[in-house]
């Protein structure tokens, strides 16, 4: 069964290079456990991005999550400040 998350980044003033740094690292990932990038959208004001992204399940998405070059990757978006929210969805008739 196919999964969709809703990523929010909130960034604060100057933290844009770190997170911009740290999505080169992790979004490439994506594809190797199946997962895609269907939208990626910013507010004008780079201060807030958001992902939709799906996998095949939710071992696809947990296997993308606990791969180490994410973690490692992990110290540029701590230094980028960000916040993230992450929300399971799903589409509504």
């Amino acid at each position: 069964m196919t999964v969709t998350y809703l990523m929010i980044a909130r960034l604060p003033e100057g933290g844009l290079r770190d997170f911009d740094a740290y999505e080169r690292a992790v979004l490439p990932l994506l594809a190797e456990y199946d997962g895609r990038l269907e939208r990626r959208l910013r507010t004008p004001d780079d201060r807030v991005e958001a992902h939709l992204v799906t996998f095949p399940g939710d071992d696809d998405f947990a296997a993308y999550r606990a791969d180490p070059r994410r973690s490692s990757a992990a110290p540029l978006l701590e230094s980028s400040g960000a916040t993230i929210e992450l929300l399971a969805v799903r589409d509504v008739p």
